[in-house]
């Protein structure tokens, strides 16, 4: 076997060591009942001669990014099971979500979900013995060792898809080389979505004949049309106002936004932010947020209305942020102004909306860049420099067509991950 096993089970027996620690943190952080189960592998078992094709998606976000993958996939191999496996209870709710649009179709497989299993040895064999799967499909950075040398024990061809590094995290791999070598070395194809991406992977041990550059799967996005249709029904009960949407918002920047908030109704007080944080643990916190800035708070969970004295939409509901865009003059995305590393510019642009964003993007460089060549792209450092953008896009109509109509391009002309992402597993599948 190529690589370091030794590595891996040096790995394994710190995992093994630290097993109260991460047992409790898990305990804590997942709901009770299946999640904790099928953290130690413990999955009902394929029934024998079934099919399946197992896709891991590390939470909410990478669910989502995948979600075209995700509708090929089940449209193009409908006697095959489709099984995603999250970590987090919100990636696993969004998992559920996308599979529930799929039932409504004819001639598409089954898609179900489990939680991941930690990768202590004995759960990942038996969630693997259990599965059973035809091919494995890692989503981005998940390279957890011990399934992936499992897969490779069964004779499960790997698969790492839309595969991303980004600089701060191949300085963290890289810190783990023989570790990372050997899991690598069971990958049976990489995807990645840029150069530089497989460059990282390549000098972290993957074999440059097992890679290729894809492109970004976040560029295929699907039109959604009833993401469209809420987005026509918010926006009608909201009427004329002038609205932007802060989405995938963090703790540390709420407050700047609000800031930027109150700053923008200095001069257009009749404007509406619509807030989305990232994390549903944080609807609560940011509702007190708006209460202590005095913005008086409408809240989507609780169907309450918006009035001419709303001055903050709070998005507190899951799997609605597309449509929640699309309801707004100007969106910004967030993890940019905290050291998150942004998150997906292309949401708000695929649904005719101009972007706004913070100047922490190492995780979507690739996109900012493209969108900034064709100038679809508004830059602020901080809630002065966001106010005033603002006001500057609320006020200037045809500017706000013109970065629309740039954005859109931007998602058009770079679509084809999708393809010759589904091109490479073919060729595992059929190689199997």
């Amino acid at each position: 076997m190529a690589g370091h096993p030794w590595a891996r089970r040096g790995y394994s027996a710190a995992l093994l060591s630290l097993s109260p620690l991460v047992w409790r943190r898990v305990w804590r952080e997942s709901l009770p009942g299946r999640s904790r189960v099928e953290r130690l592998g413990r999955i009902a078992a394929s029934p024998e001669g079934a099919h399946s094709l197992w896709l891991h998606c590390a939470s909410v976000g990478e669910v989502q990014a995948a979600r075209p993958l995700i509708e090929a996939l089940a449209r193009r191999h409908p006697d095959r099971r489709l099984v995603i496996t999250t970590m987090t209870a919100t990636g696993a709710e969004r998992a559920h979500a996308v599979a529930e649009r799929l039932q409504d179709e004819a001639d598409v497989a089954e898609v179900s979900h489990h939680f991941v299993p930690l990768d202590f040895p004995g759960a990942a064999r038996r969630f693997l013995d259990r599965l059973r799967p035809d091919l494995a499909i890692f989503f981005e950075t998940e390279l957890w060792p011990n399934l992936l040398a499992g897969c490779e024990r069964r004779g499960i061809p790997v698969a790492v898809v839309n595969g991303r590094l980004s600089p701060r995290a191949f300085r963290g791999y890289r810190r783990l080389g023989r570790l990372m070598a050997e899991a690598l070395s069971h990958v049976s194809w990489l995807g990645a979505k840029s150069e530089a991406d497989a460059e990282r992977f390549r000098a972290l041990g993957m074999a440059a004949g097992k890679t290729e550059v894809t492109g970004s799967l976040k560029f295929d996005l699907a039109r959604d049309d009833k993401a469209f249709g809420v987005s026509e029904r918010l926006r009608a009960e909201i009427g004329k106002r002038p609205v932007w949407v802060a989405g995938s918002t963090h703790e540390g920047e709420d407050e700047a936004l609000l800031e930027a908030h109150a700053r923008l109704r200095e001069r257009c007080f009749e404007a509406l932010l619509i807030l989305v944080p990232r994390h549903p643990r944080r609807f609560e916190a940011a509702a007190e947020l708006c209460r202590h800035a005095g913005m008086p708070l409408a809240r989507r969970s609780r169907d309450e209305a918006v009035t001419g004295e709303t001055a903050v939409y709070l998005g507190d509901t899951m799997g609605e942020l597309s449509a929640l865009y699309g309801a707004g003059d100007a969106a910004f995305v967030g993890g940019s102004l905290v050291p998150i590393g942004g998150h997906n510019l292309l949401e708000p642009a695929a649904m005719g909306v101009p972007v706004l964003t913070g100047p922490e993007l190492a995780n979507f460089t690739d996109v900012a860049e493209a969108l900034r060549e064709r100038q679809a792209l508004v830059e602020v450092t901080d809630a002065v420099t966001l106010a005033e953008a603002l006001a500057r896009l609320l006020g200037d109509a045809a500017e706000r067509e013109r970065l629309a109509a740039a954005g859109r391009a931007v998602v058009e002309a770079n679509r084809g991950a999708l393809a010759r992402t589904l091109e490479g597993l073919d060729r595992l599948l059929q190689a199997k």
